[in-house]
């Protein structure tokens, strides 16, 4: 398998990182844009291991970074449900204009929730596959709503989520 470094903007004019796993023949079957996790990378172990068993069978995986996480441009604290939507979106035409647009919207856990939204504004996409995704946002919100008193009186405050601290605007 071979993977190959990309960077591409988002439609906020940030330069987002991506790494394009290829099958070792070089001629994909399909191509596939992963989306992460929230809080996680393209590098994420789980992101990595499906991409490259996907290579393997042929398909070719676009795996990037969110704004403001991992290589990616941008502040975390200034995305939104919505960005991450934008993100997708921007990833699939990145894919269009550079390789083909991809067939395959693939997303883990709220990476997940937001390829279900990205779909409807990615007509290349026949199948839409999430891992671990959220019937709903509640969890996050309340994640988020326990530092609502900090966010309301500085404007921002520090959460942990999975054992990390981001900061939320």
């Amino acid at each position: 398998m071979q993977s190959r470094r990309n960077r591409f903007k988002n439609a906020s004019g940030h330069e987002l990182a991506a790494l394009l796993d290829l099958p070792d023949d070089g001629q994909p079957i399909a191509y596939a844009l992963f989306a992460h996790c929230f809080t996680c990378s393209k590098d994420y172990k789980g992101v990595v291991r499906v991409s490259r068993a996907l290579a393997a069978e042929g398909i070719a995986v676009l795996r990037f970074d969110f704004t403001g996480l991992g290589e990616s441009g941008g502040d975390f604290a200034d995305t939104t449900f919505s960005s991450n939507v934008a993100d997708l979106v921007s990833a699939a035409e990145f894919m269009g204009r550079e390789f083909e647009a991809p067939k395959i919207l693939i997303g883990q856990s709220l990476g997940g929730a937001a390829v279900l939204h990205a779909a409807a504004r990615s007509p290349s996409a026949a199948a839409v596959a999430t891992l671990a995704a959220p019937s709903s946002l509640d969890h996050l919100a309340g994640v988020i709503r326990s530092s609502g008193t900090d966010i309301e009186r500085m404007g921002e405050a520090e959460v942990q989520i999975g054992g990390r601290s981001f900061n939320i605007r």
